[in-house]
């Protein structure tokens, strides 16, 4: 088992290898123009010990992961608390869908602007934008993980005694959770996306900021690497709810991919 995980690994590492080791040669044989504006692989490597070295970039990726566990736990966590009475209460979700439809097209740093206006060029704004990109989607996934459970289980426990509190951590919760970690797997990459877009349109710190100021300074070698930033954090988050799916859905664990319910 470990030596076909350890294979997968390596698979996947090739491609990658390929990748850069093309990516350094085309900049070292000048097969490429012009390296200001196109550094080689180990020159954005060298930045990026530099900015490391010399306290540049830990701070403004502290600020950015700090922003997007804030807003992701809680928006994440109110699409939960919202999902589950929807999908379990019919006239909350009479009562609420239409809103939330309305709603939930439209994109979350659209929200910035009125954002901006009620809580001005803060900490709160970046956390707001995250809350708001996260609610969504983990809302609609929830709703349909739990309207989607066979109604002939519930009965049947129903009708063996069981009452709503444990009809829904035994029944609900458990066929649910495959949707529900959908929500939380495409708002995991999406939270870090949002974020580097809010920080470089209104927020004076954090990824996203580092990147304007070398995107002012004609420095493409801190715009590769804050590129880099943003791909590996997306990546893991993205990966770290792919385990915790497998771990807590087990054998039982429906389709990684559901539709939103609409």
């Amino acid at each position: 088992m470990k030596g076909r995980g350890a294979a997968r690994i390596a698979r996947g590492l090739i491609p990658v290898a390929v990748f850069l080791l093309a990516w350094e040669a085309l900049v070292r044989f000048s097969i490429l123009p012009g390296r200001l504006f196109f550094p080689s692989f180990t020159e954005v490597m060298e930045r990026f010990y530099r900015l490391v070295a010399d306290g540049v970039l830990l701070p403004h990726f502290l600020k950015s992961l700090l922003r997007v566990m804030i807003g992701f736990t809680l928006g994440s966590a109110a699409g939960l608390l919202v999902g589950f009475a929807m999908g379990w209460n019919r006239l909350i979700h009479r009562s609420f869908h239409p809103i939330f439809s309305l709603l939930y097209p439209i994109p979350a740093l659209g929200w910035l602007p009125i954002l901006m206006l009620w809580f001005g060029i803060g900490e709160i704004l970046p956390i707001a934008i995250i809350f708001i990109c996260s609610f969504f989607p983990v809302l609609y996934n929830t709703v349909t993980g739990v309207r989607g459970v066979d109604p002939d289980l519930i009965r049947a426990a129903r009708t063996l005694g069981a009452g709503r509190r444990r009809l829904l951590t035994t029944i609900v919760l458990p066929l649910a959770l495959p949707n529900i970690f959908t929500g939380f797997r495409l708002e995991a990459g999406m939270a870090w996306r949002v974020i580097i877009a809010a920080e470089m349109v209104a927020i004076p710190t954090g990824i996203g900021a580092l990147l304007m100021r070398a995107e002012s300074l004609l420095r493409l070698d801190i715009i590769i690497v804050c590129l880099m930033v943003l791909a590996v954090m997306c990546f893991s988050f993205e990966r770290l709810f792919i385990v915790l799916e497998r771990k807590f859905t087990g054998a039982w664990r429906g389709s990684p991919e559901h539709p939103p319910y609409v």
